[in-house]
This record gives structure tokens, sequence and C-alpha cells, in this order.
């Protein structure tokens, strides 16, 4: 029989965290039950495990067809094309572990941009600095995550431009800044590394796939899970959740944040947690702006403030217990 190596979120068993992962399995869950997760799939532990036990590293036999046929249903659900030059689809690719090891392992956002796809998405959206912004953040996230090139090498250039650019702030920067800065990690990355940054996005993706399943022998993973006491009967490999992108980071009407269904400290049941407009994924923790609390999103965007609260109404009332979740309000 042959071996499935990848399930769709409409049809996974949110359930089997081993074979799926905790992330990829409650996406699963919650999409079955009917709350709004952008469409995605998720490649199997199994499939991460057959990728480390192979001598030459290789992806197992019959995996990217499959990932190729999920890929064709997300692109049919969002009415996008990956590495299409016209309405583009960009993807997130995450790891996860049947237990939480929290900032261990990695995440690529946007991925699929090169110069083809950047024109069709600024023609799509109109919207050039977003465009730019997302394209820069790719450059980096896949720079230190898939190329292992040191995070540093990126920042110092990108602080040179903002120091030129006289911007206080990385959303004080312009078109022209973003654009500039995007043009000197494809640099960074071709000095780094002898090569020029892979464009065809099927490339970038079987790239990424092999670095989160190589993430899961990486130093940080392996010493976390020997403090914690993690075991392989516990948790054997990471899956790759593979989810279209949804962007915080187009204007001052969209925004990404992270919340608790009650305040954790407490048991208080309010909900609990921060925000940030005009943001992408790590922005909200990684302490370059100062995140508002969620509270505030009843004054600033009371519509979406009201969505939030029916989301984790949903959220508890299906789990039964306290949750914590991420959330992208795009336009």
């Amino acid at each position: 029989m042959k071996e499935t190596w990848v399930y769709s979120f409409a049809e996974g068993d949110g359930k089997n965290k081993k074979l799926l992962g905790g992330k990829g399995a409650n996406l699963c869950e919650l999409t079955q039950t009917g709350i709004r997760v952008p469409p995605g799939f998720v490649i199997t532990t199994k499939a991460c495990l057959a990728f480390l036990n192979n001598p030459e590293r290789k992806i197992p036999q019959g995996m990217m067809e499959q990932v190729s046929k999920h890929l064709k249903k997300i692109e049919g659900l969002t009415n996008k094309s990956f590495g299409g030059e016209k309405k583009p689809l960009l993807l997130s690719v995450r790891s996860g572990s049947a237990m939480s090891m929290p900032g261990m392992m990695d995440t690529i956002l946007n991925l699929g941009l090169n110069p083809d796809t950047l024109k069709g998405l600024i023609a799509d959206t109109g919207n050039e600095r977003f465009c730019y912004d997302a394209y820069r953040r790719f450059i980096q996230l896949f720079g230190k995550v898939a190329l292992g090139i040191p995070d540093e090498l990126f920042d110092e250039e990108f602080e040179k431009i903002k120091s030129k650019a006289h911007a206080h702030l990385d959303v004080d920067l312009s078109r022209d800044d973003l654009a500039e800065i995007c043009t000197v990690f494809l640099q960074v990355v071709e000095r780094y590394t002898g090569k020029p940054f892979p464009h065809d996005p099927f490339e970038q993706l079987e790239i990424a796939i092999k670095a989160v399943f190589s993430s899961w022998m990486g130093k940080r993973a392996v010493d976390y899970r020997r403090e914690f006491k993690i075991t392989s009967e516990m948790a054997n490999g990471t899956a790759v959740n593979i989810v279209a992108m949804v962007f915080g980071n187009m204007s001052n009407n969209s925004a990404t944040g992270v919340g608790f269904t009650r305040d954790p400290g407490t048991g208080e049941n309010v909900i609990f947690g921060e925000y940030l407009v005009n943001a992408q994924g790590e922005d909200v923790v990684a302490g370059i702006r100062t995140p508002k609390p969620l509270a505030a999103m009843a004054d600033e965007m009371p519509g979406l403030f009201k969505e939030l609260m029916e989301l984790r109404n949903n959220l508890e009332s299906h789990f039964k217990e306290v949750q914590d979740f991420e959330f992208t309000i795009e336009e």
C-alpha cells in the first residue's frame, strides 16, 4: 500500500498528535470544527523520520507528488497560483512537534516570492510597500532557516538602511528603502552561500521542508528535549505545516496577535494577549515594537474584536479547556 505522507487540514485526524504534530492536529481539528483556518496541509512526522533515517537525507519517495496534489487544492480554494505571475499563492512553512517546544524549531513566511511573483503580488494588491516588506522578510527567514545564514548578517545591513533613512521603526521605512533592503539581502545570500538565492518556488518549498525536518536534530531542539525529558515515545520527529499566507503586514487595517482564552495568571474569564497593527508573525514577540493588549482592539477594531470574542468562545466550548492561539487580520 502507498504510504500517505500528507493530510489536508480537512481530512487529518485531530487526535493524532504523534503523526501530525500538535500544531497540525489542532489545525485539522479547528478546520473540521468550522473555525476559520487558512487552507493548508500537514506533512507527517513519519515523513520526517524517513528523511532523517535516510543516509543521503532524501525526501521519501512519492512525498513531493502528494505535496503538489495538496497545493493544487489550496490553489483552488484561494483562487491563487503557486509560482504564478498573476495572483501568486504564498505559503508559510512551520514545524510542529507532538509536544510543544516553543521557539526551538523554525518557521518560514511568504515562501514563493521571487522577482516574477513579486510583480504579480504588486499587481494583485496595488501595494508596493507591503510587497517589498513581505519579500525582505522572506529572504531573511529563508536565508536563516533554510540556508543557515547568521541573522546578524541581515540585521547589520537592515540597520544601515534604517539609519540612512532616519527610520526609527521598521514601519517607518518607505517602499524604496524596502526595495533596497531586498537587493542587499539577496547579495548577503549570494556572498554567504556562493550561490544565487533560489528563485524557483517549488525548489524553495523542497529546501524549506528539508530544513524543518532537519531542525528536529538541531542543537537547540535536541538540548530542549534533553532538558525537559521529552522521550521519542512522547514526540518523535516534527511534522511540517504548509498554510496559505494571510498578511497582517498589508496595511494599518491588518494585524497579527497572540492570545489566551482566559488570563493564564489568574484564571479570570477575560481574553488575554497582545497584538500589533501592520505586522507579521514574529514581530509581536520580537521586542522591536511594543504590542497593544487585546482589550485595546475593542476601541481600535470593534467589529473584528467582536469576531475574535466569538472565536474565543468557540475555542473554549469545543476544547473544554483554556486555549492559547495566534491570529492574523488581513485588511
